[in-house]
């Protein structure tokens, strides 16, 4: 198949652009700088941005398949231009869309999908692993990790697990008009998630937790806005079921379990070195 994976860079998707090379699809990857793009060979790499309609023209041209994100930039801005990226794909041929939800409720994209005629499937993955990332400073230096809400669970996902997912709905039948929550295998809280390091990278590490007060201070900071921090709050101290809930999706769509966060943990571990 001859098939557009958009954000092609990130976290989902560049191991989605891998594994349809890697399966024999042909690759055309959508990403705002191509210079900086180090996908593997063999991928078509253009330019473009899905915020800006006019760079998308002959983007999807010749595409049985396209994976779509729901926002563009720096700054993650939702994208507003649904009808017309909906309206590309249908006049270039595409007729199987996959697209990576970055919200509970659906996006003004996710509707202009849902009203078409595209055999659309939407993910809805959970917390990424990849967060975790935002430790690695913590665990080179001191080994401590300071986070709040300690009893706090979350069903995180390997980002592997969720192109697997878009790669499978992509390119078998039997996805139209699903919405697939996806979660990893676990549902862990912070200090667990230590422990998982601590074991995987054969160091010791200290889960310190901070106060309410700490955390809020923290992230005002960090620079964010009041609605961020209270929103932040709020997903900490009344998470969605969802968050928490290990579900079995990733198996049944691919026939192959979700990848365990030690497993994550290994595959990054040059990160925390």
């Amino acid at each position: 198949m001859h098939i557009v994976v958009t954000g092609a860079t990130g976290k989902v998707g560049r191991p989605l652009v891998e594994a349809l090379l890697a399966a024999g699809h042909r690759v055309r990857a959508l990403t705002r700088d191509p210079r900086r793009a180090r996908l593997p060979a063999g991928v078509e790499v253009v330019s473009g941005d899905l915020g800006a309609s006019d760079s998308l023209q002959g983007v999807f041209a010749g595409a049985e398949a396209l994976h779509l994100i729901t926002f563009h930039g720096d700054e993650f801005a939702p994208l507003t231009n649904g009808e017309e990226i909906v309206a590309l794909a249908r006049q270039a041929g595409v007729r199987r869309v996959t697209v990576l939800k970055g919200d509970v409720s659906r996006s003004p994209l996710e509707q202009a999908v849902a009203r078409s005629e595209l055999e659309w499937t939407f993910l809805a993955p959970v917390e990424f692993m990849a967060n975790t990332l935002e430790w690695a400073e913590a665990i080179r230096t001191d080994g401590i990790i300071r986070e709040g809400f300690a009893a706090m669970k979350s069903a995180l996902i390997h980002e592997a697990d969720i192109a697997a997912v878009a790669a499978t709905a992509l390119t078998t039948d039997g996805h139209a008009g699903q919405e697939y929550w996806l979660t990893g295998p676990e549902a862990l809280t912070p200090p667990e998630r230590v422990q998982i390091l601590s074991e995987a990278l054969g160091r010791p590490l200290t889960f310190v937790e901070l106060s309410r007060d700490e955390v809020i201070a923290h992230w005002r900071a960090a620079g964010f806005a009041d609605s961020d921090v209270d929103w932040f709050f709020k997903m900490r101290t009344e998470p969605p079921e969802a968050g928490y809930t290990v579900l079995p999706t990733v198996e049944q769509v691919t026939g192959r379990p979700a990848r365990t966060f030690a497993a994550w943990v290994r595959e990054h571990a040059g990160v925390f070195a």
